[in-house]
């Protein structure tokens, strides 16, 4: 376990060695003692394991993988291949979870105000193309649940290098007020086999056969129920977008909207593109300006005019991101409001994923 102890705590390789306990329940009790853990206990990471994580992604370990200039540090393969193998990740994992530490170092991301802030978002894994399937990443039924060792471990491992390369740690320069369980871990794939729609990377310009992930930085999660027509469906989906306490509201940061399968199949039959679906739902974001103040969102009194001016939860509907996954038994899905106050704060450029041959 020398690796995990040199390349997460800043000791050298000597020193880690004299302190690393034999025993395995005591090897996780170390990392405990360390805090290099989420809280929840670790596999601990033997060099055998780091080098087979290593070669599942087709890395040398000294490959730098991002660059953090923000955090003034650069993470190599060898810190992502420790906490990818702390996490429970299988070797052939590593390409995705490698892709999603580059993702982390987008400045369209902005890493630093999502992950050290009071309102402590989920930080969303999106894998898109045919590497989710292979790795039977879930994009069905209880999505965002437990049970998939694909989805739990990979966004795992992008929280624990938060934590142990990247030094967020909570309390610290973690500061959420309350945080959200998909802190531990949060990651899906997209149903692009039953689709109304191209699927997300496509639209962001790859190939269907390429692979991608995406990271999204969610205020929240609101699940929709609605057995409505179309219409109905997409004005509650612009409601929970704009609900008078969302952090995002006023920043009109992008938001994300999971469609389940009866909604996405309702879509479908309406004939409504993207494009007419995201109009739709963001003129329905609109709050009028006499309830921003009334909620003390807005400083300032109510006057007339404040009753019939409306803001609006987004700049452009381009801000708002469409994905197809979940279930296809139930009339729901999942909305994901934005985050925070910066317009450009919270979603990664889609970053293709560099898988071995």
């Amino acid at each position: 376990m020398a690796s995990t102890t040199g390349a997460t705590s800043g000791l050298t390789e000597a020193e880690g060695e004299a302190c690393i306990p034999v025993n395995a329940s005591e090897q996780i009790e170390f990392c405990f003692t360390r805090g290099w853990t989420d809280g929840l206990p670790v596999v601990p990471a033997t060099r055998a394991l780091v080098n087979d994580m290593l070669e599942g992604g087709g890395l040398r370990p000294e490959t730098v993988i991002a660059e953090m200039p923000s955090r003034k540090v650069s993470v190599t393969a060898e810190k992502v291949a420790i906490n990818a193998v702390m996490a429970g990740c299988k070797p052939e994992y590593m390409p995705v979870v490698s892709a999603a530490v580059k993702a982390l170092a987008a400045p369209e991301f902005g890493l630093h105000h999502v992950a050290s802030a009071l309102a402590g978002p989920t930080i969303v894994i999106l894998v898109n193309g045919p590497i989710a399937k292979k790795l039977g990443i879930n994009a069905a039924g209880n999505l965002f649940g437990p049970g998939v060792r694909a989805n739990a471990t990979i966004g795992r491992a992008l929280r624990l290098v938060l934590l142990n390369c990247l030094k967020y740690s909570p309390g610290i320069s973690d500061r959420a007020t309350m945080g959200t369980p998909g802190k531990y871990t949060c990651c899906i794939a997209e149903n692009e086999e039953d689709h109304p729609w191209e699927p997300w990377h496509v639209e962001r310009g790859f190939n269907r056969e390429d692979s991608t992930v995406t990271l999204v930085a969610a205020n929240t999660m609101i699940q929709i129920w609605n057995y409505g027509n179309h219409e109905q469906l997409l004005r509650s989906v612009g409601d929970a977008l704009s609900y008078l306490g969302s952090i995002a509201i006023l920043g009109q940061t992008p938001g994300a909207v999971v469609l389940g399968g009866e909604h996405a199949e309702l879509l479908r039959a309406s004939g409504w593109c993207k494009k007419q679906v995201r109009e739709f739902i963001v003129q329905c974001t609109g709050r009028s300006v006499a309830d921003l103040k009334r909620t003390g969102r807005v400083d300032g009194d109510v006057v007339s005019d404040d009753e019939v001016t409306l803001h609006y939860a987004m700049d452009t509907p381009e801000d708002l991101m469409l994905i197809c996954a979940g279930s296809p038994i139930g009339a729901l899905s999942m909305v994901l409001p934005g985050f925070g106050s910066s317009k450009t704060a919270g979603r990664s450029p889609a970053i293709l994923i560099d898988a071995p041959r």
